[in-house]
Formats: structure tokens, sequence, C-alpha cells
């Protein structure tokens, strides 16, 4: 069966008066039917400007090179108008601030409703219908008086269940979500990606979740990548990623999840040093400054994204032992 996304050799480049600066380096990934794919890294790692990409929303002055297939239809590149009609019906966005991502002088209920409106074509008052029980299928108490609320009249969690809500409205088959958890205390997080895990299992959509924190990633998704530095660095089943890492990055960020049943730690372990500076180019690994086990070789060759068999994948030089 053909992945539901496929993306090939992407890079994603921000135009700048001295020198482009590559966000995304030759990315290549996919999304099968029903999977939930984990997208993990540093701040400034590209992992959200690969699916800015992907949804056709990068800033007027990045361009974007490469294959990008949605349902078989490449889209990349695709005009306005028929990238809209895929774009918040089949192909939808959680974007990581709902307080800018909504308009903040429209009522819920309207900014609801127009989704509708627009891509599945039934009346105001049928949206309108469908917009309150989408807050209800989402939990939001009293969800006919939230649908005459502005944004800021909600809590931060709310607000969220409510571009959650909106990005289900036509039964999409993808949905990436970019830090949905970001700004929320831990008792809401818990209750978002709950409820993301409840309407994957229900709907049989596919889900992208990107997050710089793998806790958040663990406990939904079925496949992780690793980013860093643009690149792709390990790809594998989240089972076996968290059991066994292959890079040694993915090993450092997983030191610095915190754990219930581990011993007590005066203070969580750190990942030292910084990744580059957007646009800085070097000949080897981006990792190697950072990195334990870098030697002459990790300076001066940059590390293929290597197959390891069973769907992994790593690109180190001497990748930790399976």
């Amino acid at each position: 069966m053909l992945p539901i996304l496929s993306v090939e050799n992407l890079s994603v480049n921000f135009a700048q008066r001295a020198a482009p600066i590559a966000a995304v380096r030759q990315v290549s990934l996919s999304v099968a039917a029903g999977e939930c794919l984990g997208v993990v890294g540093e701040s400034g790692a590209g992992k959200t400007q690969v699916f800015m990409a992907v949804m056709g929303l990068l800033a007027g002055n990045a361009v974007a090179d490469g294959s990008v297939r949605f349902a078989d239809q490449d889209i990349l590149g695709l005009d306005r108008g028929r990238l809209n009609r895929i774009r918040g019906s089949k192909l939808t966005m959680i974007f990581q601030d709902p307080m800018t991502s909504l308009t903040p002088h429209m009522k819920v209920g309207m900014q609801m409703a127009e989704v509708l409106v627009r891509h599945a074509g039934i009346s105001g008052s049928e949206a309108r219908i469908a917009a309150r029980r989408m807050l209800e299928r989402m939990r939001v108490p009293e969800a006919q008086r939230r649908l005459n609320q502005y944004p800021h009249e909600l809590s931060g969690g709310q607000r969220q269940r409510v571009m959650i809500g909106m990005s289900l409205l036509c039964d999409p088959l993808l949905v990436v979500a970019d830090e949905p958890t970001t700004a929320l205390d831990v008792t809401v997080q818990a209750q978002i990606i709950a409820l993301l895990r409840e309407v994957r299992a229900k709907a049989g959509m596919s889900l992208v979740l990107i997050s710089h924190d793998l806790a958040v990633v663990a406990g939904l998704a079925d496949r992780i990548l690793v980013m860093y530095a643009g690149r792709i660095v390990e790809s594998a089943d989240a089972g076996e990623l968290f059991r066994r890492p292959r890079h040694p990055y993915t090993a450092e960020l997983l030191k610095c999840v915190p754990s219930i049943t581990g011993p007590r730690l005066e203070r969580l372990p750190s990942l030292q040093g910084q990744p580059p500076r957007p646009g800085e180019a070097f000949a080897g690994c981006a990792f190697a400054p950072r990195c334990a086990r870098a030697a002459a070789r990790c300076r001066a060759e940059r590390p293929l994204l290597h197959d390891g068999g069973s769907g992994a994948a790593v690109a180190c030089h001497y990748p930790l032992s399976p």
C-alpha cells in the first residue's frame, strides 16, 4: 500500500543578503495510513520547516526543493487554489500556539463553521451544529457557550482542544501536530496527548507529532525520526529507539527525559554545547563538536543515513551497539 505522505530529498533554503540559510537538508520520510510518526529534535533542527513545506506555508523568502506526494498527488509547488482544496480538509495542521493561530477578533463558532462552509460546502447553520458537536467530542465544557466566545476568553487547554477539533472537522487523512502541548502545564499536556490518542484510534487517521521532547511522543508514536541541523540522523520504531538508540545524539536526548522509576537525581542531565548556527557550513558530522565518540573521520566526512534493517536507519560513522 502506498504511504499517505511521501517526502523525497526535501531541502528548504531561506534567502538572505549574504548567502542562503539551509534549514532542511535532503530529508526523506514517509507516513503510512493510520500511522503516528514522531519527529523530534532540538529547536532549530528543521522539523517544523519540513512540514511547513509539506503544507505550503513557508515564509516568502523560503525555497523548497524535492518531492512531496500526498495521497499519491505531487503537492510541492501546487498552485494556491488547488492546494487549498487539500489543505484544511484532507491534510490539516495543529499549530504550536493556538492563541496566535486562532483569529482573535472572530468568535470560536464562526472560525470553526468557516472550515466546514468552505471545505464541505454545507450551510452556516449546519456547520455551527457540527462545530458544537465537535467541541463536545473534544470534551470542551459548555460547548454551546464556547462557540460564542473569543479565543482570549478560553483557557490554553481549551484553545488547544478547539484547534484539534478544527483540524478534524473534515475527516482528514493526515493531521500534523506541531508541538501541541507547548506552554501547557503537565496535567493539561497529558490530557491533550490522551485526546490525540483517542481521536486517532477512532478516526483511523495518520498523525505526525512534532516535538522537542521525546517524553511527549513516547506513548503515542509508532515510529520516530530524530532530526539534527536540518537532517534526519536516526529513524526507528518507537519501542526500539527507546530501548536501543543507535545515534549518540538520540542517546543524549533520552538521558534528558525524566523518569519516575530510575534513581533519584539531584539534577537532570543536559546536552552540552550548542547545535550549529542556521546556515553554518561544516564538512563532517554536524553533531561532532558535541559528541564524546567523535573521531577525525567524523569531522571530515558527513555520515549518510544507513539502513540498519527492520526499518531502522542511522547517520553515524560509529553508532552505538544495537
